[in-house]
């Protein structure tokens, strides 16, 4: 009896209890039964944790019905895992439904991936590209819907359409390529695309001038006005550098923004097609603008980089 009352009197760390009072939970070393898994968390009445606790579940891991504001996205449709997709701002007025993410950009990275059966057999696939902003978060995922038949019978000069989808799996911005001449000698047919957003809605064009030395474009809105112009350079190379092509205001005497075509290294240069494009633009250009200059940049990607190396094209026009 004595020896119980001693035991009873003992004070006990593990739960800060005064002498005199039973602990009133199980020791640390108590596991429980089978299935057992620790105790819930804080009651009604009781302080919240201190800072830095990192709350129930595993480290890593949200808490259940807890909000999340402003965080990253991941493996969403059309995505490689683990690379963050880019929060979606709230949307400007007049903004056509999934171009909210280009307003509070001014700088555009197209990375298009490497696609294995093509640099093995050389037999051509639809391209796909990841689009990202400067921060190496996913804006859009692009990927081209053209037949076997077209991709390998017309080769860089095909008639395509390229889907364009958000963080959300929808479509967004749709481009259309019709099939065009790609002669320089040429002065009509010349290459164009068109650009929708949402798809069905046209937003602007790009349009090939003709020049017998450089390669130009002209920027269009929805009403076929022109709104800017495109020039490059005279011999489109990529060999150990980067190949910039100028947007200019119309009369072409101020330079607003630039398309560039990254240097990849002479091992992916030669023996694939798969490119990198950064595109420059000012931060309060309206979003359908923004949007036909990605649209410019994958005309330019087709006309002049879809082959490999060893098939590139050597002068500023076709």
């Amino acid at each position: 009896m004595d020896k119980q009352n001693t035991q009873m009197n003992a004070s006990h760390p593990e739960t800060n209890l005064p002498v005199g009072y039973p602990p009133q939970y199980p020791p640390t070393a108590f596991q429980g039964p089978p299935g057992y898994n620790g105790y819930p968390g804080p009651q009604v009445g009781y302080p919240p944790p201190p800072a830095g606790h990192s709350g129930p579940g595993p480290a890593g891991f949200p808490v259940p019905n807890q909000p999340m504001y402003n965080q990253p996205v991941y493996n969403q449709p059309g995505g490689a895992a683990g690379i963050p997709w880019m929060p979606a701002p709230p949307p400007p007025l007049n903004c056509p439904p999934g171009l909210e993410y280009l307003s509070q950009i001014d700088q555009i990275l197209i990375h298009q991936q490497i696609e294995l059966l093509e640099v093995l057999t050389g037999f051509e696939t639809n391209n796909k590209y990841e689009i990202k902003n400067s921060f190496g978060q996913r804006v859009y995922f692009a990927a081209e819907d053209t037949d076997c038949c077209t991709r390998n019978c017309c080769g860089p000069s095909r008639p395509f359409t390229l889907r364009i989808i958000d963080n959300m799996g929808r479509e967004v911005i749709t481009l259309e390529r019709p099939l065009r001449c790609n002669s320089c000698c040429c002065p009509c047919c010349l290459q164009e695309i068109e650009i929708q957003a949402p798809p069905g809605v046209p937003v602007g064009y790009v349009i090939q001038t003709w020049h017998p030395c450089l390669p130009k474009f002209t920027i269009q809105n929805e009403k076929r006005e022109d709104v800017l112009k495109i020039s490059g350079p005279c011999v489109v190379c990529s060999c150990c550098g980067d190949v910039d092509f100028e947007i200019k205001s119309l009369d072409e005497q101020c330079v607003v923004g630039k398309i560039s075509k990254h240097w990849t290294g002479i091992l992916r240069e030669a023996f694939t097609d798969a490119d990198n494009f950064g595109i420059q633009f000012p931060l309060d250009l309206d979003v359908k603008m923004k949007a036909v200059m990605i649209g410019a940049c994958f005309l330019i990607d087709f006309m002049f980089f879809e082959s490999t190396g060893s098939q590139e094209q050597k002068s500023g026009v076709w």
